[in-house]
C-alpha cells in the first residue's frame, strides 16, 4: 500500500514540475486562479452591495472609494464584476460538466459500437456544427426564454457532441491496441474495458478539451447575457455589463474597459493552461514546436 502511494506521489509532483516549468501553464493558472480567487472571495465579501441603488454616485470615474467607478445607477464597478466573475464561471463549469457528462459516454459508446450506432453519432455531431455555437444558444434561449439556467443548458447542449468526438476519436486509436486486445481475450466486455481501460487514457484529451470549453463557455455566457439572453437583472454579469455601457463609451469608457478585459484575461488565461496542458501532456506535441 505504501509503495503504491509513494509511487503515486512521485507521479504527481513530477508532472507538477513540468506544468509549472511550462510558461504557458505558469501563466495560464496565475491568471485563473486570480479569477477563480475573486470569484470565491464574492461569496463572502465585496466592496459594496451590487444590488444596492445609490443614484446620487452614479457615473463617478475610478477612484480612491470606487477603484473602478460606479455605473449609472451608482453600483461600484469592481463589486459588480467580482459577482460576474462567479455567475460567468458557474455558467462556464456546469455547462461544461454537461457537455462532458452526457458527451464522453456517448463518444465511447459509439467507438465501441461502431457500424450504424456510431454513423448515426457523427451525423448529428455534423448537424450542430453546421450552426455556430452562439447562433445555437441564443435559439435555446430564445425559446425557452432568457435566465442563467437556460443559458447552462444551451451552452451544454453544444458542448455534447464535441466532448463526443473527442472521445470517440481517442477510443478508436485505441481499440486496435494489443492491450484491449489483451483486455477482449481475458473475457472482458466492452463496457468494462471502456471503463477500465479506455477512459484513463483518453482522461488527457478530455481534460485539454474541458480546459478550452470552458473558455468558450465564458464567451458564450457573455454573448448571451450582452444580447438579454443570459443572468437577468440586478444580478451583475460581464456581457450585461458591456451592453449597459456601449451607450457610455464617450463619457464613462471605463465602463466598458474593466469588464472588457476581465473576459480577455478570464480567456486568455484558460487558454494559455490548455495549452501548456496539452505541452505537458502529450510530449510528442511539445517536441514538433
Amino acid at each position: 500500500m505504501s509503495d503504491s502511494a509513494d509511487i503515486h506521489g512521485e507521479t504527481a509532483a513530477s508532472f507538477a514540475a513540468k506544468a509549472f516549468a511550462n510558461r504557458s501553464f505558469l501563466a495560464g493558472f496565475i491568471i485563473t486562479t486570480l479569477i477563480a480567487v475573486m470569484a470565491l472571495v464574492s461569496f463572502l465579501w465585496t466592496p459594496y452591495d451590487v444590488t444596492k441603488l445609490i443614484v446620487a454616485d452614479r457615473m463617478q470615474a475610478p477612484s480612491a472609494a470606487h477603484l473602478f467607478g460606479t455605473d449609472h445607477f451608482g453600483r461600484d464597478v469592481l463589486s459588480m464584476i467580482m459577482v460576474g466573475a462567479r455567475n460567468s464561471i458557474a455558467v462556464a463549469l456546469v455547462a461544461v460538466g454537461i457537455g462532458m457528462g452526457l458527451g464522453v459516454p456517448l463518444g465511447c459508446w459509439a467507438a465501441a459500437r461502431g457500424g450504424l450506432a456510431d454513423e448515426i453519432l457523427m451525423r448529428f455531431n455534423d448537424l450542430v456544427f453546421a450552426f455556430p455555437a452562439l447562433l445555437s444558444a441564443i435559439m435555446i434561449t430564445a425559446i425557452f426564454g432568457p435566465g442563467a439556467i437556460n443559458a447552462i443548458i444551451a451552452i451544454g447542449i453544444f458542448n455534447i457532441p464535441v466532448f463526443a468526438r473527442v472521445a470517440r476519436a481517442g477510443s478508436l486509436a485505441l481499440w486496435p491496441r494489443e492491450f484491449i486486445l489483451a483486455a477482449r481475450a481475458a473475457g472482458k466486455g466492452k463496457a468494462l474495458i471502456t471503463v477500465e481501460h479506455i477512459l484513463p487514457n483518453i482522461a488527457n484529451l478530455l481534460l485539454v478539451q474541458g480546459t478550452i470549453q470552458f473558455a468558450l463557455g465564458i464567451l458564450a455566457e457573455a454573448g448571451l447575457s450582452y444580447v438579454g439572453l443570459g443572468a437577468q437583472p440586478p444580478m451583475p454579469s460581464w456581457g450585461r455589463m458591456l451592453f449597459d455601457a456601449q451607450t457610455r463609451m464617450i463619457v464613462a469608457p471605463y465602463l466598458a474597459i474593466f469588464p472588457g478585459f476581465a473576459i480577455v484575461f478570464t480567456v486568455l488565461g484558460l487558454n494559455l493552461l490548455g495549452d501548456g496542458l496539452s505541452d505537458v501532456l502529450d510530449p510528442k506535441l511539445r517536441r514538433q514546436r
